[in-house]
C-alpha cells in the first residue's frame, strides 16, 4: 500500500519551506539578501541599486517575492523604502549555503585532479 500524506487543513511544513527556498531561487535574490547580511542596519533601495546591476523595477519584484515570503522586511521613510532581513538565521542560511557550495566545489576540484593524475586511456585502431 503506497505511503499518503495525512491531509491537513493547513499548508504542511515541508511545503513552506519548499516555497521558502524557491523565494531564494533567484541569483539576484541572494545577492540582495548578502548585502541586507553586510549591513548592520537597514538597507535603503538606492543603496542596493548602487552595489547591483539590477534594473529597478526587476529589483522592486525582487524585494517583492522576498517580503511575501517574510524574508525581508520593509519600512519606508519619506521617498526611501529601507529593507532589512526578517530574522537574524537568514544571515546564517546564506553562510551555510556558501560553506555548503564551496565544500561541493572543493570536492569536485579534488575529483578533476585525481582524474588528470589517472594514466592516459588511448582508443586501439
Amino acid at each position: 500500500m503506497p505511503h499518503r500524506f495525512p491531509a491537513a487543513p493547513e499548508q504542511p511544513l515541508y511545503e513552506i519551506k519548499a516555497n521558502l527556498f524557491k523565494a531564494l531561487a533567484h541569483p539576484a535574490r541572494i545577492r540582495v539578501l548578502e548585502i541586507m547580511s553586510a549591513n548592520s542596519g537597514p538597507t535603503s533601495v538606492r543603496e542596493m541599486l548602487a552595489d547591483t546591476d539590477i534594473e529597478p523595477t526587476l529589483l522592486s519584484q525582487h524585494l517583492s517575492v522576498l517580503k511575501r515570503h517574510h524574508v525581508v522586511n520593509a519600512q519606508r521613510v519619506g521617498n526611501a523604502v529601507f529593507y532589512e532581513l526578517a530574522h537574524p538565521k537568514i544571515s546564517e542560511l546564506l553562510v551555510i549555503a556558501r560553506t555548503f557550495l564551496a565544500d561541493t566545489l572543493g570536492a569536485q576540484r579534488d575529483q578533476l585532479e585525481a582524474l588528470k593524475s589517472l594514466p592516459a586511456v588511448e582508443r586501439k585502431k
